[in-house]
């Protein structure tokens, strides 16, 4: 078929009532399919399923108890682990419990009440505002909402953040304190940040001497098409340029052994660490050392996850490959909508018609698919053009999605159809 703004009224006006008829048929099968969130299928879940047997001891190699208290910044066979993904020194690395969502929310809330290392309380300096790369993480978005931090939406490119409107911004407001990067397979564009990107962000001027970057890695493990993405690392550029203190990376691995009981990690310069570790024994006293003690006997080393996420790839590929193919023989030459391929990461992220995503959901809601709400990749869950769209392939079967992906293509044609009828 050709494009949908090409059809007179009369075949707008029949191909609408074709695709309800469809969708009818669908609502009438009573679905109930869920692809409102990044979670690991049952299928994903398994292949940890080997960490939950009997431990061959209590005691790390290192000699820890991991029964007992202590071990502020996790052992030191697990910080070995995430050092070598995220290829720093193990000195500048800290291994929290099963969430970076917590050890991110606890950072921005430490920095709004005590400041960042050597810097004032955010709270005390005004109204102060991060940048936030657009579409992005509702999550970090929610984070900012929840403490009173501002967001300035800044448009994402291929590769990477707009770095021209970036370095603008952060070097005329003092008050702009931090932005929220993530660099591997971004979510939702799955875009991975070029050379140039982060060397300007190691580089750039800012005009608050306490701005950060929060470096969220959490996909640097998880490319399914391709080999592993190599970008200049964050923490040694930004010591090369003079600002060591600028960065804190988050890692975690939520997706790659279990989401409700997997490990996560910051990591910083020596000196940021060293500030972290004194807010944390004041907070806590200690992870849980036993899940790091799993998750050490599992994998071993970084080698043993990359086999691990190997396996996963395999599991993943097929869900990401229904979801592209269905788009295409759904909507392929109609223009009503532009999506990525990534190859790697946990989303697709889907253009529909300015207009349109509101109601596309809201049509998916009808026939029983859940999606992510519209909006929720902007700032206050407001899209300026209500166009975005975060499609997540990980949870549902194959089967599962190839059906809901087929509703979401009528719901798209439908939004797209009545648009134009009203606007002709």
């Amino acid at each position: 078929m050709k494009a949908y703004r090409e059809l007179t009224k009369q075949e707008r006006e029949a191909e609408l009532a074709a695709c309800r008829a469809e969708f009818e048929e669908f609502k009438a099968k009573g679905l109930k399919l869920d692809m409102s969130r990044g979670k690991p299928g049952e299928d994903q879940l398994d292949l940890s399923q080997g960490m939950l047997g009997p431990l061959p001891g209590y005691t790390s190699p290192g000699g820890v108890d991991c029964r007992n208290y202590g071990g502020l910044e996790g052992i030191k066979e697990v910080k070995d682990i995430f050092s070598e993904i995220l290829e720093l020194r193990p000195e500048e690395v800290i291994v929290g419990g099963n969430s970076s969502l917590s050890l991110m929310y606890d950072n921005v809330a430490a920095n709004m009440l005590h400041g960042a290392h050597g810097g004032a309380p955010w709270s005390k300096q005004g109204d102060v505002k991060f940048l936030c790369p657009v579409p992005g993480y509702d999550r970090h978005f929610s984070i900012c909402e929840y403490l009173g931090v501002g967001m300035i939406p800044v448009p994402m490119t291929p590769d990477g953040p707009d770095m021209d409107t970036v370095e603008k911004l952060a070097a005329t407001d003092p008050l702009i304190k931090g932005i929220w990067c993530v660099p591997v397979f971004s979510n939702p564009d799955g875009c991975v940040y070029s050379d140039e990107t982060v060397l300007r962000f190691a580089g750039m001027k800012t005009a608050a001497d306490d701005f950060r970057i929060y470096w969220d890695n959490a996909y640097c493990v998880h490319q399914f098409e391709g080999g592993r993405p190599v970008i200049p690392n964050i923490v040694r550029e930004c010591e090369k340029a003079g600002h060591p203190h600028r960065p804190y990376v988050f890692a975690s691995f939520s997706k790659v052994s279990f989401s409700g009981a997997g490990m996560a990690a910051m990591a910083s310069s020596e000196s940021n660490c060293e500030h972290i570790r004194q807010r944390l024994s004041m907070q806590t006293i200690g992870p849980d050392k036993l899940n790091h003690l799993r998750h050490y006997y599992f994998f071993k080393d970084s080698k043993g996850v990359y086999a691990h996420m190997e396996k996963m790839a395999e599991l993943v590929r097929p869900k990401f490959k229904a979801v592209l193919d269905t788009l295409e023989s759904g909507l392929g030459g109609l223009e009503v909508g532009k999506w990525n391929s990534p190859k790697g990461g946990y989303f697709v992220s889907f253009d529909a018609p300015d207009g349109c995503a509101k109601r596309t959901v809201a049509l998916c809601k009808e026939a029983g698919v859940v999606m992510t709400g519209a909006g929720a990749t902007y700032p206050y869950g407001k899209d300026p053009r209500d166009s975005n769209i975060r499609i997540a392939p990980t949870y549902p079967s194959v089967e599962q999605l190839t059906t809901a992906m087929q509703v979401f293509c009528l719901a798209i044609r439908i939004a797209a159809l009545e648009q134009l009828t009203m606007n002709s």
